[in-house]
Order: C-alpha cells, then sequence, then structure tokens
C-alpha cells in the first residue's frame, strides 16, 4: 500500500480533475479515461478513485470486490469500444512495466473487426 506522506500520483489527480483526461466511464469508485500515449487504436486506463493499492495483487487481496468492479468497467467499455475483443492488461512492479503505482489496468482493443492487436500493444504501457 501505498504511504501516507507520499504525491499524489497521475491517477489521483485525474480523479481530482487537477489534470485533464479523457473520461469514457465513471462510477463511484472506478474511473476510466484515454491513454494519452495509445499502443493500440482503443486504449483505456482503468483505475480505482482509491490511491492506497497500488498493484492488482494488492487489489485482490484488499478488496476483490473493487477488483471486480474495475474488471466489469473494463468489459463494459471493450463492449462498447471493441465488440467484446480486448486484452486487459495490469502491469505489476517495475520490471513488467508498471511506471503509476495506483492500481489500474489497459483495455487493449480495436474499434474494427478487421484489424487484430500486435505484439507492439503489449510494450510498455
Amino acid at each position: 500500500m501505498s504511504s501516507s506522506g507520499a504525491q499524489p500520483s497521475i491517477f489521483s489527480r485525474i480523479v481530482a480533475r487537477e489534470i485533464p483526461a479523457t473520461i469514457v466511464a465513471e462510477t463511484e469508485h472506478i474511473i476510466a479515461f484515454l491513454d494519452v500515449a495509445p499502443k493500440a487504436p482503443v486504449h483505456v486506463v482503468v483505475t480505482t478513485k482509491d490511491p492506497q493499492y497500488q498493484n492488482v495483487v494488492e487489489l485482490a487481496a484488499g478488496n476483490p470486490t473493487l477488483l471486480a468492479e474495475l474488471v466489469a468497467v473494463a468489459e463494459r467499455i471493450a463492449a462498447e469500444r471493441t465488440n467484446g475483443q480486448f486484452r486487459l492488461v495490469f502491469n505489476t512492479g517495475v520490471a513488467a512495466g508498471q511506471t503509476v503505482f495506483h492500481v489500474h489496468a489497459h483495455v487493449l482493443g480495436s474499434s474494427t473487426p478487421t484489424d487484430s492487436l500486435g505484439e507492439d500493444s503489449l510494450g510498455a504501457l
């Protein structure tokens, strides 16, 4: 879990509306927005509004109900934007490409059925 004296993450600042983002979905506990450096034709970041969980492992152990809500929001976004065919990627740890230590998932997909995601969409997210 994050330390109490740490600076707010970029995602916490988006939640607080301190940093602009193109928000595509929001619930009481979850917010989703377009990635500013997309790795796929559809690339949406889905995160919790609560910054206490740094990664998906912490979230699963600490609040599985919130994890289920995050996945449900991701699925809804994918249904709307990718015809339900998508990758849902959680990076956990620096070596795995995690750069923001506020749990989040990347919804990656294509808006057209003929496009497919190449392996480069699994690069640094």
